[in-house]
């Protein structure tokens, strides 16, 4: 018991040397407030690219055949849309999320002079493409009356889309769009290879400064655990209550 005890006390005792002298924990601060900018940006950016994408390729989807039989350049447009939508989510779900990151910030915006910019922009596009599969999938599983719905109002397509489907497709797909922002939440940790102070870099800048690397990451790690927690409690939370609304 006496052991445990001054293990205890050294591990305050090193916890205090190592983040609370110098102030050095308001690098954690500073790191955590860039990893949710850089998190709820590219989110918004991938949910935008994600509405686009997956519009496009279940319209495709859902009426190739009637375009066809009608001719006319709308469905060699749209057909070209869906084939660069399918081309976009091939690559970018086949390359590593760092290597675009490196990429946009090495070579496609080279001169800027700031790396959570270049982030979002990155962790935007690279989740665009998960989120538009997400959003396929939604749209997919809207039962097809809701469009015969929609057609029986006046509404074309596309209006049939934004007023009836979308906003269903939203509730349906929302606890794992959910879960898609605690996974980009934790893919940001690798926003410190283009010198973004994310928490990650943040606590092995303090590693690096103190040479004590147990504590600054061990703090880290129980940041992104509580956080991970928190949020997967609330989509829980949120799940149980869309089930208690369908029924």
């Amino acid at each position: 018991m006496s052991y445990i005890i001054s293990l205890i006390s050294s591990l305050i005792e090193e916890f205090k040397r190592v983040m609370i002298e110098g102030d050095r924990y308001e690098f954690l601060i500073d790191g955590l407030k860039n990893t949710f900018t850089i998190t709820f940006g590219a989110l918004a950016i991938g949910i935008v690219i994600g509405i686009v994408i997956a519009a496009i390729r279940t319209s495709f989807d859902k009426n190739r055949e009637s375009m066809k039989l009608r001719g006319g350049i709308g469905y060699y447009v749209l057909a070209v849309l869906n084939a660069i939508s399918k081309f976009y989510i091939t690559v970018v779900r086949g390359i590593p999320v760092v290597v675009q990151l490196m990429i946009c910030y090495f070579v496609i915006f080279a001169s800027s002079d700031s790396g959570v910019p270049v982030a979002i922009f990155a962790f935007g596009v690279n989740s665009g493409a998960y989120v538009a599969e997400i959003f396929r999938a939604g749209i997919m599983s809207i039962d097809h009356g809701q469009f015969e719905a929609g057609r029986s109002l006046g509404f074309n397509y596309f209006q049939t889309m934004r007023f009836i489907v979308i906003p269903q497709m939203f509730k349906a797909v929302l606890p794992t769009l959910c879960n898609e922002f605690i996974a980009l939440l934790k893919e940001t940790s690798v926003a410190g290879y283009v010198g973004v102070i994310d928490l990650t870099k943040a606590g092995n800048t303090i590693a690096g400064r103190t040479f004590s690397y147990f504590i600054p990451l061990l703090t880290v790690a129980v940041v992104y655990l509580v956080l991970v927690v928190i949020l997967t409690n609330l989509v829980g939370r949120l799940e149980r209550r869309l089930r208690k609304s369908d029924r």
